[in-house]
């Protein structure tokens, strides 16, 4: 029963993150109306970087499509993780309105996380 919950949880997470990337790609869903200032700030620093929105959408589709898949999902991972961190951070310092979402994708993460536990034992040693 466990297994087929991380597996939904996993599909759910990884198909999350694949269409982040692609809206990166595509910009095919609509920007908020009213979003803070710091935020728009924010995200046009991250437009003045050209290589840095492509590179976050690339994991994002990579991470997304490995995590759904049990036999990558380690990596996939490993993938997304500096993301959640990136958005962790910005959903806790910048403007907390999606900090329930976003600690709820990075409870998955850790439990997607911890029962690859054993594959990461020779990255630390």
């Amino acid at each position: 029963m466990k297994k087929k919950i991380l597996f939904v949880l996993a599909l759910l997470f990884g198909l999350m993150f694949i269409n982040a990337g692609l809206d990166k790609f595509f910009h095919y869903m609509p920007m908020p109306e009213e979003m803070p200032e710091e935020l728009m700030s924010d995200f046009q620093a991250f437009m003045e970087v050209s290589w840095l929105l492509p590179l976050i959408a690339l994991a994002e589709l990579v991470g997304g499509i490995l995590i759904i898949l049990p036999k990558t999902r380690a990596l996939g991972a490993l993938i997304i993780l500096p993301v959640m961190v990136g958005i962790l951070l910005m959903n806790t310092v910048v403007h907390t309105s999606g900090l329930i979402i976003a600690l709820i994708l990075a409870i998955i993460l850790g439990w997607i996380m911890y029962e690859n536990r054993a594959k990461y034992k020779p990255i630390i040693g």
